[in-house]
């Protein structure tokens, strides 16, 4: 393996960052502003696209029969090893918030919004993708960086479709981050998930006039809910099943509804387990249709895996988390924090995922934190990797089970901001939220320098990868031939 790194150091990395900080930034903004929902960025796909060419990167779309999917490839030398830098774009619904607003108000009535700060996440992670470019060219280094343009995380799942490919195994390493209200590595794992759309078709009657004649596919909807509701008090203890209803039948109570569809989220650790449950929620649906003489369309939406951490990445993060300067705040922003913070739900439990595993951290982070009442947490929280479990569930998951993976969070909201929240959508285009996104691009680049720089690191890390597999193999919790589905709203 080549390095040329001479003088070329982590400073003039995050020199670099910091000269297109204003484009990072700039292409956060306008994916803020754009708030497409899943697997309809097309406006967001094409920003990158175009951004990706401008800057010399090789360009391809179209992952997995998505549309809005697609990476920006530089090659240097040999082209070994191969990084991932993993990037989100898509928004939530009715999450519509003004920007840099201290008061919920909507810029467009039920509309769309980035709670989940993936304006942000895509943003630094293609500003790391430029920095890592730019380094490999400057040290004649060996390597190649890949930036990912994932859609869909929001109910798409795009990653674990291009899992199902196999697309993530001809990387040494993935790299990611994700908006936040900490400076904290990720570790741990999560839950896998299903999504299912079941379409109920009934026969249109008047209620009153001939309801005999009628099959209602409301009916269906709510028998089946009760079903799965009965269903709760005989799953494991680590299994979830939430649910929305995406069609009622019409607004007429006076006609029997001839369609009604509700749409099912299944979780549970392993994917194996949630494909058992899952089985068993369908049986509730074919027994809802069977008592009200109804049928239905069942609809695979999405699936995603467990994550299989990385603690030799994570380290790697976690070591240039140190080394980057955190953001500092002006006296407005910290006045701005303070107020949109105010509004959150009071919640002062001490922050960091090691906060709850380790009382050494917690007591750390207990004085940083002012316990849990400051309004910005302005500080990094200390290394922990170990068996943090989160309920929620990612397609970073899936990446991680074909090659290791590791991802960290940054402050790009106040402390208190709920997730999936108008508060994150206020901060998510304010200066905060771009300090937040600059100081990412720079770890995440500067990580990926390392990984170029000394392969014993990769080697490590694959190492660690096979033994925490201990032999299983991934299971995709999206079936053969399943194309991606785009719900509407």
């Amino acid at each position: 393996m080549v390095n040329r790194m001479g003088t070329y150091s982590k400073q003039n990395i995050i020199d670099y960052v910091d000269s297109v900080a204003d484009e990072i930034t700039g292409v956060s903004h306008s994916i803020w502003e754009f708030a497409e929902l899943s697997l309809k960025e097309v406006k967001s796909a094409a920003l990158y696209v175009e951004k990706l060419k401008e800057y010399g990167f090789e360009v391809e779309t179209g992952y997995a029969d998505i549309e809005t999917s697609f990476s920006g490839k530089f090659v240097s030398g040999s082209g070994k090893p191969v990084i991932g830098i993993l990037g989100e774009f898509d928004a939530l619904s009715g999450l519509s918030q003004k920007a840099c607003c201290t008061h919920h108000e909507e810029i467009v009535p039920n509309g769309s919004g980035h709670g989940c700060g993936h304006n942000m996440l895509g943003a630094a992670s293609f500003g790391a993708a430029l920095a890592v470019k730019e380094y490999l060219e400057k040290t004649g280094s060996d390597g190649t960086v890949i930036f990912y343009g994932c859609p869909g995380e929001e109910g798409g799942a795009s990653k674990a479709f291009m899992a199902r490919e196999g697309i993530w195994k001809s990387l040494d390493a993935a790299l990611t981050w994700h908006p936040g209200t900490t400076n904290e590595v990720t570790t741990g794992t999560n839950n896998s998930c299903t999504q299912v759309l079941y379409k109920f078709k009934g026969i249109a009657a008047h209620a009153a006039g001939n309801p005999e004649a009628g099959r209602s596919a409301l009916d269906a909807v709510e028998l089946m809910n009760i079903g799965v509701n009965y269903l709760r008090e005989h799953m494991k203890a680590d299994c979830r099943i939430h649910y929305a209803m995406v069609d009622g039948g019409g607004l007429s109570p006076n006609v029997v509804q001839p369609h009604a569809s509700v749409l099912y989220m299944v979780r549970s650790t392993l994917v194996k387990d949630v494909l058992d449950l899952q089985a068993r929620v369908d049986k509730c649906a074919d027994g809802a249709a069977m008592m009200t003489e109804t049928t239905y369309e069942r609809i695979f939406v999405d699936g995603t895996a467990n994550a299989v951490p990385n603690t030799t990445l994570e380290k790697l993060l976690f070591d240039n988390m140190q080394i980057v300067p955190l953001p500092e705040y002006t006296e407005e922003e910290k006045a701005f924090a303070a107020e949109l913070d105010a509004t959150c739900p009071p919640d002062y439990e001490i922050p960091g995922h090691g906060s709850r595993y380790d009382m050494g951290i917690k007591k750390t982070v207990k004085e940083l934190s002012g316990n849990g009442t400051k309004y910005l947490n302005d500080f990094l929280i200390p290394f922990y990797s170990g068996d943090e479990f989160s309920p929620g569930s990612s397609d970073v998951g899936d990446v991680s089970w074909q090659t290791p993976t590791a991802q960290f969070n940054a402050v790009n909201f106040t402390a208190h901001s709920p997730g999936h929240s108008w508060q994150n959508v206020s901060c998510g285009a304010s200066s905060i939220g771009d300090k937040g996104t600059v100081y990412a691009a720079k770890v995440l680049a500067c990580a990926a320098s390392d990984l170029f720089s000394n392969t014993r690191i990769i080697d490590a890390a694959r190492e660690e990868f096979l033994e925490r597999l201990d032999g299983e193999e991934y299971t995709c919790p999206i079936p053969d031939g399943v194309p991606p589905y785009i719900i509407e709203e």
